[in-house]
């Protein structure tokens, strides 16, 4: 008969399993938690960026408005001065003060069917007006 081996053999010299704390799961969360919040705020500035490029800007716009006017239509001139130059008005006191003055000027170009074309202080005026504009 073959002797049977005995596996109960004393060890000595092992230790028991001792539990090791773990933490580079969490190292590793946090590290995407991070740069989930930088790409998120990245893609938040582009976006604001891209938004404001592409804003419409009601001044820019009146300006171009007012430096594109046909001055030899006088009557629809008139009009448009009086109504694209109230947004510059409430820059300054300087600004309100010299719309008020141009609008008072315009008012014989305005309510008549037929008009003459404008004097020469009249466009004095309205070229005064146009260079106080900041667009």
């Amino acid at each position: 008969m073959a002797q049977e081996q005995s596996y109960d053999i004393p060890l000595h010299d092992i230790k028991p399993i001792v539990e090791v704390q773990e933490y580079s799961l969490y190292y590793f969360l946090g590290v995407i938690f991070v740069l989930a919040l930088l790409i998120i705020a990245l893609g938040y500035l582009i976006y604001k960026y891209i938004q404001k490029r592409n804003a419409f800007n009601l001044r820019k716009e009146h300006c171009r408005l007012l430096n594109s006017l046909d001055l030899k239509n006088t009557k629809d001139s008139a009009y448009m001065i009086t109504s694209l130059g109230a947004t510059f008005k409430d820059d300054s006191p300087r600004h309100k003060e010299m719309y008020e003055n141009l609008t008072n000027r315009l008012e014989e170009y305005k309510y008549k069917k037929e008009v003459e074309s404008f004097s020469g202080e009249v466009l004095g005026y309205i070229a005064l007006y146009k260079e106080m504009i900041d667009a």
